[in-house]
């Protein structure tokens, strides 16, 4: 298959699960409702929203909403642009899939912050499940929509035990923060790049030495 294409079809299946996540939880729960996923304590579906930032990290109110919103569509171009030259020269199929992940994840949180606030109404903790395209308009505005996030694994929810260093006998929960599929796309992209794709951050002269012994691209072993 084409590198093109292969860059074209995981960037449209990573976008198609996100969305559909995303709309599926927005119109479904309230906020702050969930559920355990196959009836495991430790991995949950949690609704809730932030504005915009990668695992319900915020920024600066209304106003840095609209500069996150900016700098993420132009981020987005940068890494698209990137990827066109990954492609023009023949780089391996591999890091052209992981970095479309990358790519994937940042227009599906992009996608959000674009347009839910036109197309959703607001959601709340109690009988306020949102619909979309209500006929009053949508909760928000262009370039303010908030990022829905539903994933949560509190693997680890205990107290520390008083003898504890500094924190002793405070709570402490592995992992705290609610992510969606587009942050998990971004993460495993960048973590399979380190990976197996370390030479994609190399110096032209460091990437001739390692020509000698290349790593395998594993979509071609």
């Amino acid at each position: 298959m084409k590198r093109s294409n292969i860059a074209i079809l995981t960037i449209v299946i990573i976008l198609i699960i996100d969305q559909i996540s995303k709309i599926y939880i927005k119109t479904h729960l309230n906020y702050g409702e969930g559920f355990d996923i196959l009836g495991l304590s430790w991995a949950k579906i949690h609704f809730v929203e932030n504005e915009g930032m990668a695992f319900g990290m915020s920024f600066g109110g209304l106003t840095g909403k609209y500069i996150l919103s900016i700098f993420r569509i132009i981020m987005t171009g940068f890494l698209i642009y990137i990827l066109y030259n990954l492609i023009k020269q023949n780089e391996p199929k591999s890091l052209i899939v992981f970095f479309s992940l990358v790519i994937a994840g940042a227009i599906g949180n992009s996608i959000d912050g674009l347009f839910y606030g036109i197309i959703f109404s607001e959601s709340h903790y109690h009988g306020g499940i949102a619909t979309m395209f209500p006929p009053e308009g949508g909760y928000g505005s262009f370039l303010t929509g908030k990022v829905v996030d539903m994933l949560y694994f509190p693997m680890v929810d205990t107290v520390l035990p008083e003898w504890f260093p500094i924190w002793g006998g405070e709570r402490f929960e592995f992992f705290r923060p609610v992510f969606n599929i587009a942050d998990s796309a971004i993460t495993v992209g960048v973590v399979l790049i380190l990976l197996f794709n370390r030479q994609f951050f190399l110096s032209d002269g460091q990437k001739k030495i390692n020509q000698s012994s290349p790593i395998p691209d594993p979509l071609d072993i």
